[in-house]
């Protein structure tokens, strides 16, 4: 399923063939929570910018419409019309992010639902069941990501109940792929490695999960508050001790130059809300760094976003123009900068692949680290 083509240093070019399709890495996968990429942006929208992968999830999903919905509407693919592969996280990070409306048990955790308050319990094999109703190409495994700092007999507790929880959710897999009604009987299993900013606890976790053979593994409980650096350090403490054969994927991040400090310590799956969130806001990346369309000196600027770029806002608009749609609050404008921001990713991902191949990614690196970084 994954084929490793050619790494320079750590970084690794590859490809992952799926049931929906093969996917070419590193790659970044745009985010749409809701079965939907906030600002307007339509699955005809995301081949045209080159995305590979869309990432929905199972908590929001479950919530509205239903899985029920869509398993009865044949699954996530028909239901928003995108046929390559579509990644399901787990609802575990609901377990974090809903900290003030939840209990933790063995069996799994207990929900107040954000959209009316309804109880709602799901654990490994809810988790399983819905993703597999959602008939995604790749289900992540049920976690608990845990809030960083967190005190260290916790973490450990936490991470061993994680472990319990995989095996779980690949047995629970196995069975619903087995069964005549299931929609997807090719469905993927990633497992997550969890530890928080205790390397010891992070690399005895990945040497464990990583016994049970599954279709790939990532890194969660990451950019949740910590400082890059912690982030850097669990990735470099971490990877080691990943399958070289299965993808790796660091979960919710992030920033251009994340991805590129990721890509270089070997990680080829990404994922952030962070280009079409900031877009909404008139945060703009370019190849020349960030631009904030709010400010004044960009009021009757002719230039389109960046100059170097193809996609469609850029072909067609302006600076200017393009403020005057943000600051009014015009769907327009929303949508415009989101296409243009997600395009950016992924041309930075068709980039890094064809860096690597060509061993040029450390030069790459080298001079875009400091480039993207920078505020224009």
């Amino acid at each position: 399923m994954f084929k490793l083509i050619k790494k320079e240093g750590r970084a690794r070019r590859g490809e992952f063939t799926t049931v929906h399709g093969t996917v070419q890495t590193p790659v970044f996968m745009n985010v749409g929570t809701c079965a939907a990429i906030k600002g307007g942006v339509s699955t005809k929208d995301l081949e045209e910018i080159g995305c590979q992968v869309e990432l929905s999830n199972t908590y929001h999903l479950h919530v509205r419409p239903g899985d029920d919905v869509i398993y009865k509407m044949g699954g996530i693919h028909k239901f928003f019309n995108w046929q390559k592969p579509v990644l399901t996280d787990s609802g575990g990070f609901q377990v974090f992010s809903l900290s003030s409306l939840r209990k933790i048990t063995e069996e799994g955790v207990e929900f107040a639902s954000h959209v009316d308050g309804k109880r709602i319990f799901m654990g490994p094999e809810e988790s399983m069941q819905i993703q597999s109703n959602i008939a995604s190409t790749i289900a992540m495994a049920f976690d608990e990501c845990i809030e960083n700092p967190a005190p260290r007999e916790y973490v450990q507790q936490s991470v061993e109940r994680t472990t319990r929880w995989l095996v779980r959710c690949k047995n629970e897999m196995a069975r619903l792929n087995s069964l005549d009604r299931t929609i997807n009987k090719q469905q993927m299993l990633f497992g997550i490695n969890q530890g928080g900013t205790y390397e010891d606890i992070r690399i005895e976790h990945m040497k464990e999960i990583a016994k049970l053979d599954l279709d790939g593994y990532a890194i969660g409980g990451l950019a949740v508050g910590e400082a890059a650096e912690d982030m850097y350090r669990i990735i470099d403490a971490v990877e080691p001790h990943m399958p070289v054969d299965k993808p790796r994927y660091l979960m919710g991040v992030g920033t251009p130059v994340n991805i590129l400090e990721a890509v270089h310590r070997g990680v080829d799956f990404f994922d952030c809300v962070m280009p079409s969130r900031n877009a909404r806001h008139g945060y703009i990346f370019t190849w020349e760094g960030t631009l904030n369309l709010h400010n004044e000196k960009y009021l009757t600027d002719e230039k389109p976003l960046s100059e170097t770029c193809d996609c469609p806002a850029c072909r067609r608009y302006s600076r200017g123009y393009l403020r005057h749609l943000i600051r009014s609050g015009e769907i327009l404008g929303m949508r415009l900068c989101v296409i243009h921001n997600l395009y950016f990713y992924n041309e930075l991902m068709a980039k890094i692949r064809e860096a690597i191949e060509k061993d040029e990614f450390e030069e790459f690196y080298a001079k875009y680290r400091e480039i993207l970084d920078k505020r224009i």
